[in-house]
């Protein structure tokens, strides 16, 4: 995916300070292939990092670097630019504060600021706490709708990433994107629209192409029990996402649904599909998790910029006691570095 002459400079937020973001970070810098794939450079603060290293008893350095070409980093050296004030460094761990909300976001906005300028190849993001970040003042769902904005794009989605392995036969991988995000499960009959899907289909169609070199495969879900059953459950199926399914066909894209999702993700994992359409949150996120949590990456489509993330929140619950895996976040890396390559 790299060569020694040619490794991506990728900007990784610290995430909310009082998560597991520092410790995953910590915990997966060592990682050979990391250095393999890529030159990480950490925004945030780097005291928080200090700790995290304190916490793995590690002897890992926290280097502070003014900007992102002075990042010369190494398994025992982690650069980190710093993005926001002391003030986190006064949040106690596992807990909701608007400071750490504060923190999470200048992070997210520096790293941002520097893939615009071309100054990263790409940004991977720790977890941040939603309640946290709006607390601070900033009204975004998560990661994937301030993203969007800073990059001034209106169609856009978040989709969750499986490469191949021995649960995904698919010779890509599998991808999951989602019609609607972060949003009550009230909310989406009324955002669920023909031209909402297609977009996220356009989406995953343009993604998976990049990964398989061929036109993928797209599955459908359906939002009703048994697709609907004939209309007996409902006829979203047959007003809103048939419809949909036809109109992206008649554009070129493989689509096929609306398929019921108990069934539909078994046949994807089996490598019959290469990405599917889920049309609210938990439908795509529990499926694709079942079939690998620490394999998971979260993937932000539409940006002009590359952005991944892991695929799992702050574990507030788990925090700062040496528990967090950093599985996901080695992967995120991965991918991050094999997109800004492409």
């Amino acid at each position: 995916m790299s060569t020694p002459e040619r490794k991506p400079l990728i900007a990784l937020t610290m995430g909310d300070p009082a998560g597991i973001g520092p410790e995953i970070i910590v915990g997966a810098w060592p990682e050979t292939v990391v250095h393999e794939w890529c030159r990480p450079l950490v925004v945030g603060h780097p005291e928080v990092l200090r700790r995290a290293v304190k916490l793995w008893r590690t002897g890992i350095r926290v280097v502070e670097v003014a900007s992102a070409e002075e990042a010369c980093p190494s398994p025992g050296v982690i650069p980190c630019l710093r993005a926001g004030s002391d003030d986190m460094l006064k949040v106690s761990h596992g807990t909701i504060d608007a400071r750490a909300g504060q923190a999470a976001y200048d992070a997210v906005v520096a790293a941002a600021e520097l893939a615009l300028k071309h100054q990263v190849d790409a940004i991977t993001t720790a977890p941040l706490h939603k309640k946290a970040l709006r607390l601070a003042g900033h009204d975004y769902p998560g990661h994937t709708e301030l993203l969007a904005e800073l990059c001034d794009v209106q169609d856009f989605g978040m989709m969750l990433y499986l490469g191949p392995d021995e649960q995904v036969l698919g010779p890509a991988g599998l991808a999951v994107v989602h019609v609607t995000l972060h949003t009550s499960l009230r909310s989406v009959f009324s955002e669920l629209t023909e031209d909402a899907i297609l977009v996220k289909a356009r989406l995953a169609d343009r993604f998976m192409h990049r990964l398989k070199g061929s036109r993928p495969k797209i599955a459908v879900c359906a939002l009703n029990p048994h697709g609907g059953e004939g209309g007996l459950f409902g006829d979203e199926e047959k007003t809103i996402i048939g419809p949909a399914v036809q109109r992206g066909r008649g554009e070129g894209m493989l689509l096929e649904g609306p398929l019921p999702t108990d069934t539909l993700m078994v046949r994807a994992r089996e490598g019959l599909f290469d990405a599917v359409v889920a049309m609210f949150h938990d439908q795509g996120h529990i499926a694709l998790k079942l079939l690998g949590m620490q394999r998971a990456v979260n993937v932000t489509l539409g940006l002009p910029i590359v952005r991944t993330s892991v695929a799992h929140g702050t574990a507030f619950d788990i925090a700062w006691q040496r528990q967090a895996e950093s599985g996901s976040l080695v992967e995120a890396l991965r991918v991050a570095s094999r997109l800004a390559l492409e």
